[in-house]
């Protein structure tokens, strides 16, 4: 017997540096696969990147991983504009600037409170701009909200996944707490 599944509304394009599957961007070159599930506006998530960042940023650099960042837009009702969906698109856009990482980390310093309004598209364009991406075609990808479709393809494929809740971590397809010791320590059993 075949059980329908909803499938998930493939985007008319995916950022540069896209995983294969499309709902993720792609840091670092390592064997060991993990996957970060964020969203913007998730104040939890702004604090896993302070903390866990830096050891993130250290195992792609020993080139012992590659990170799949989801960047979901689970918190859209808990804004006025929809900003988890724009910002999940407009780092779509930073993507396309060689620029993911960085614009990921200012979007998260700068990140709005919950329940409001969120940061508006001048403003993200201008949190581009001070990690480096100055040239028009961001801009421009951030007013068109090109991502949008890839934002809701990204979020829906989490959720297809199980992803209920943001920061949501697995190292090779095994969910660990979203700390850096956890993740250490399951990237050196994998290792070991």
């Amino acid at each position: 017997m075949t059980t329908w599944m909803p499938q998930a509304p493939a985007p008319e394009r995916v950022p540069a540096g896209a995983s294969a599957e499309g709902d993720g961007i792609v840091i670092g070159a390592g064997p060991i696969t993990i996957d970060v599930y964020i969203d913007f506006l998730c104040p939890f998530c702004k604090r896993f990147e302070e903390v866990a960042g830096p050891t993130l940023d250290r195992l792609v650099a020993d080139g012992l991983v590659n990170i799949i960042y989801h960047p979901m837009a689970f918190l859209d009702r808990l804004s006025t504009n929809h900003y988890s969906s724009r910002a999940s698109a407009s780092s779509g856009c930073a993507a396309d600037g060689g620029r993911f990482k960085e614009y990921a980390y200012a979007l998260f310093a700068n990140q709005p409170p919950e329940g409001g309004p969120g940061l508006t598209d001048e403003v993200l364009i201008d949190i581009g701009r001070s990690v480096g991406l100055a040239e028009p075609a961001f801009a421009q990808c951030v007013l068109g909200r090109v991502y949008l479709d890839w934002a809701a393809y990204v979020t829906f494929v989490a959720s297809q996944r199980g992803v209920g809740a943001t920061p949501t971590v697995t190292v090779d397809g095994v969910s660990v707490p979203a700390n850096p010791r956890a993740i250490t320590a399951a990237v050196a059993a994998i290792v070991s």
